[in-house]
Formats: C-alpha cells, sequence, structure tokens
C-alpha cells in the first residue's frame, strides 16, 4: 500500500513538469497596466525575436481584470512593427462579461482572467524583431479596473 501511495504523490509533481515543456508557446510574457487609470497613450510594448519564417502560429491576448471594471468589453489598437520598420495596424474586442454582469474568464479572488484570439495561422515574413504595441482603445482618455494586457503566440500544428 505505501508504494502506490508514493506512485499517485508523484503525479502531481510529473504533471507540473511536463506542463511547464509546452511545445506549442512561442512567447509570451504580460505587462502590469495602471489598475487605477491605464493611458490610452502608455503602450504595453512586447519585442519579439523571429527565427522561424517556416513556421505557422496563433496570437493571443491575455487580460486580466478587475471584478469591479465598469465595462462587459475592452477594445484594443495593436500596432505591430516589422523587423524593416513597416507597421500594421489592428483592433480587437475583448468580451469580459455578459450583458448581466456574469464573467466569461476564470476568476481568481477580484480578478478575471481571459484570453482572446487575435490572429490564426500567422507565418513571419521575414526574420529578426518584431514590437507589438497595445493600447486600450475605450472611449475614456484613462480606464480604471484593467490590471495587465498580455500577448501569446504558439505554435500551430505542434505537438
Amino acid at each position: 500500500m505505501k508504494r502506490q501511495y508514493r506512485t499517485f504523490a508523484l503525479l502531481p509533481l510529473l504533471f507540473l513538469l511536463l506542463q511547464g515543456c509546452d511545445k506549442q508557446v512561442y512567447f509570451t510574457d504580460e505587462r502590469d497596466v495602471d489598475e487605477t487609470g491605464w493611458n490610452m497613450a502608455d503602450a504595453a510594448v512586447f519585442d519579439v525575436d523571429v527565427d522561424d519564417t517556416l513556421q505557422v502560429f496563433d496570437f493571443f491576448i491575455d487580460v486580466r481584470n478587475s471584478v469591479h471594471f465598469q465595462k462587459a468589453n475592452v477594445f484594443f489598437f495593436i500596432n505591430t512593427t516589422f523587423p524593416d520598420g513597416s507597421v500594421a495596424y489592428d483592433t480587437l474586442e475583448c468580451p469580459l462579461a455578459d450583458v448581466e454582469g456574469h464573467w466569461y474568464g476564470r476568476r481568481t479572488g477580484r480578478y478575471v482572467d481571459s484570453r482572446f484570439v487575435f490572429r490564426r495561422h500567422v507565418i513571419f515574413p521575414r526574420t529578426g524583431l518584431y514590437r507589438f504595441e497595445i493600447l486600450h482603445g475605450m472611449r475614456d482618455t484613462n480606464v480604471a479596473g484593467l490590471k495587465s494586457v498580455g500577448l501569446r503566440i504558439e505554435r500551430f500544428g505542434t505537438n
């Protein structure tokens, strides 16, 4: 009976180790923003050094908001600067809650974590440094209740 107990005790450790070896994730990072009032001019900036122009990727935006956030959704402006200096501009709407105020994301204490698809099946056109700037695109200049925003890039089709 003791041997069986030791085996079950090691299973959570093995699970955590395997979870840390996620081959899908190419890049992931997040930036804290001013929870009391994120100014629309203050971009969350992510620099990604790309060395693979053959792999297909999926892009996600991660949002952490306070349960006191007063909106049901948030808009983001995403500016991507390519290695050659050209820039692509995108807008993304992220629904955070339903019309009754129930959060869609995973709630932990006073925060809610959500992940949104930004782009699917993207191939980087060239190697080099890509800069992603994420700004909130809400009507108010300062938006309170957002804690952090993140960028996640995953390899598509790898196991």
